[in-house]
């Protein structure tokens, strides 16, 4: 059983052809036959010659399986049939011509979900450059970004600031350096311990949400029914997230140099004995306006990479459930990566040369 597609001028609708292959000795050489009629003849017209009595077409070699086409002649009235050979053509080239030079090639996945990271990040720059921002779902995300995420990050700092703080003041102490004890966590804080610590615990919580969350729509097709319905999944799904987390970074990270500055004050005074005027006095004369600021800086770089590589990692996800798995863990390692690459690359641009903050403290 064959399929025979019958095209007219103003229509087009294909039947199923019966083919009956067999061999007729003429001669003593086998010859192959093929007997095809419509089992519905009224579906190829009134004038074809599908219409009357089964024809047997005779070849004088062994016909090989193949697709059968009718086309409608409007000069004549009668059709016109022609065959493709259904063997697979694996050189990905038509027939008759050789393959071209990588054409069986195709790019690894990490190089084309790189690239996608690049045109991603630049299509939500032009999005929110051009205003085409959805509001109500940047609102939802900055909350699921902010509020919902103070808690785990406030616990992360303050009980890193109070493990840095007993490193500290033990050997700080022995030299009697204890005025200078509030400068260096200050600095530390400020500079590195606050921005990359909110930075790894929300890349851990919110990055594997979104690469998850999106990896489920592209799998079920779920932002395939976006574009039908005219929405594009840039606009209302990856630039919400994106603006939700460069914003509610910065804010985190400082309500985490706040509380580490505040736990490790609490630390040295109740245990070490260092009096929490002393560390306070040491940290405002150490710090200036420019380690805040880049700090913040910082902030909003790290939650953009965190952002967009998990949006990039869910949209270009494959393989079902698996896939999603996979992708929710590839992009929080990859935002990892970053976060440390692009903390070292702030830090040399950032601070250069010999510092002189803590004379001031000492």
């Amino acid at each position: 059983m064959q399929t025979t597609s019958y095209s007219h001028p103003l229509f087009c609708f294909s039947c199923r052809t019966k083919l009956c292959c067999r061999n007729i000795s003429t001669n003593g050489k086998s010859k192959g036959s093929v007997k095809f009629r419509a089992p519905y003849p009224s579906q190829l017209g009134r004038k074809c010659g599908f219409n009357g009595r089964p024809r047997v077409y005779i070849s004088p070699s062994p016909i090989k399986p193949n697709r059968l086409y009718v086309l409608h002649n409007t000069g004549d009235n009668h059709p016109s049939a022609f065959s493709v050979d259904d063997e697979m053509n694996t050189n990905h080239a038509p027939n008759g011509m050789s393959p071209t030079f990588l054409s069986n090639w195709s790019p690894p996945r990490y190089l084309w979900r790189g690239l996608s990271v690049l045109i991603l990040a630049g299509q939500v720059v032009v999005k929110t450059l051009k205003g085409k921002i959805h509001w109500r779902n940047t609102l939802q995300q900055l909350e699921r970004v902010g509020p919902k995420s103070v808690g785990v990050c406030l616990l992360t700092s303050a009980f890193v600031g109070m493990a840095f703080t007993i490193q500290f003041v033990r050997e700080f102490t022995r030299l009697g350096l204890n005025r200078s004890v509030g400068g260096v966590l200050a600095l530390a804080f400020s500079r590195e311990l606050s921005p990359v610590v909110t930075a790894i615990v929300v890349a851990g919580r919110i990055g594997s949400a979104f690469a998850a969350e999106l990896g489920t729509m592209q799998v079920s097709e779920q932002t395939d029914t976006l574009r039908v319905l005219g929405s594009d999944p840039v606009d209302y799904l990856v630039t919400p997230r994106v603006l939700a987390t460069c914003i509610a970074l910065p804010l985190l990270t400082l309500l985490c140099f706040t509380l580490g500055m505040a736990s490790s004050a609490l630390l040295a005074d109740g245990v070490y004995g260092l009096s929490i005027n002393i560390i306070m006095d040491s940290a405002q004369r150490a710090l200036r306006s420019w380690d805040i600021i880049s700090a913040m800086i910082k902030s909003q770089v790290f939650g953009a990479i965190i952002s967009i590589v998990s949006c990039a990692w869910g949209v270009t996800t494959l393989g079902g459930a698996k896939g999603v798995g996979e992708s929710t863990t590839s992009a929080v390692v990859i935002s990892l990566v970053g976060i440390f690459i692009a903390d070292f690359a702030l830090s040399y641009v950032f601070f250069q040369g010999a510092g002189d903050q803590l004379k001031n403290c000492v």
